[in-house]
């Protein structure tokens, strides 16, 4: 008997010395998070538009039309949000421990009659001849420079990929239209308060917006 309390003791302190106030705090985040994900979707969407900015089109040039900044917090309620059927906050807490905390920037590009999908081919320009057009690379963003700013401290990206975005018709056919970037950061080593996102594009005027971070979650 004495041994049976000893051992369940122990149980009781290694329980007290895991739940540390940091564990507690996610613990508690991820079922704020899956609950508010057992909404609707049109609440889980309108909560994430939060991190989103919408930016009006170029005079000339490529459009970014939006950057989207998410945070831990965030990416959490768009995870479970993606989850169908039986999925408790139970499981979602061992999904998402011991995952990395990163922030994850989403930049939309969108291509412009001024910045095409279909470009002269410089391989078989001559005044003497027609125009020849041949389709814009698929990789163009990779020709946008980002820059994120924490004062005069620039942030580098723990990843970054991108990837090209297609409109296709019923017979098949493919046009590119645009791109989306990701890039991602470690949550540990990104600011607080305020951070400074530059894009500058290969054509058109720079692209500077501020994200105040004390103000999302």
């Amino acid at each position: 008997m004495a041994l049976t309390r000893l051992r369940w003791a122990s149980c009781l302190l290694a329980a007290a010395l895991f739940l540390t106030p940091q564990s507690l705090a996610f613990d508690t985040a991820v079922r704020e998070a899956y609950f508010l994900a057992q909404r609707h979707d049109e609440a889980v969407a309108k909560f994430l538009d939060t991190y989103v900015r919408h930016l009006s089109p170029p005079k000339s040039g490529p459009y970014v039309s939006s950057v989207a900044l998410y945070t831990p917090y965030s990416q959490l309620v768009s995870d479970i949000s993606q989850h169908i059927g039986n999925y408790s906050a139970q499981q979602a807490l061992i999904d998402h421990r011991g995952r990395k905390e990163t922030v994850l920037c989403i930049i939309q590009i969108q291509l412009t009659e001024t910045y095409p999908a279909l470009i002269p081919d410089p391989a078989r320009s001559s005044s003497a001849s027609p125009i020849h057009f041949i389709p814009r690379s698929y990789d163009f963003w990779a020709d946008f420079q980002f820059h994120f700013l924490d004062g005069e401290d620039e942030l580098r990206p723990l990843t970054s990929s991108g990837h090209p975005n297609y409109s296709c018709g019923r017979q098949g056919d493919c046009i590119l239209t645009g791109a989306t970037v990701r890039l991602e950061f470690l949550a540990s080593e990104f600011p607080t308060n305020e951070v400074q996102v530059e894009i500058d594009p290969p054509e058109g005027d720079q692209q500077t917006l501020g994200f105040e971070l004390a103000s999302l979650r």
